[in-house]
């Protein structure tokens, strides 16, 4: 059993994305590339939206944020359809 990663956004208002990688049908090691490539081509302050559907990458996503410089805003929806945002 895996534990849901929750990010309290009440207080906050999440900015658009400006960019959005869609995942969706595709395995590990493919999102995290994916997402460390859009990490790269944003400029810092922009918001990249990942939509997926692999429940092991909607843990590394988030596990990795960190390591990728960049900020994790958001982790929403199920193990097989979710949505993670993210602040470079």
């Amino acid at each position: 059993m895996t534990a849901d990663i929750r990010v309290d956004m009440r207080d906050h208002a999440c900015p658009m994305a400006t960019d959005v990688v869609d995942c969706r049908g595709q395995t590990c090691p493919i999102p995290l590339i994916e997402v460390r490539k859009a990490l790269r081509r944003a400029k810092p302050g922009e918001v990249i939206e990942v939509l997926g559907t692999h429940p092991s990458s909607k843990q590394e996503i988030p596990m990795a944020v960190e390591a990728l410089k960049a900020e994790l805003l958001s982790v929403e929806g199920t193990d097989t359809d979710w949505k993670i945002r993210i602040r470079r």
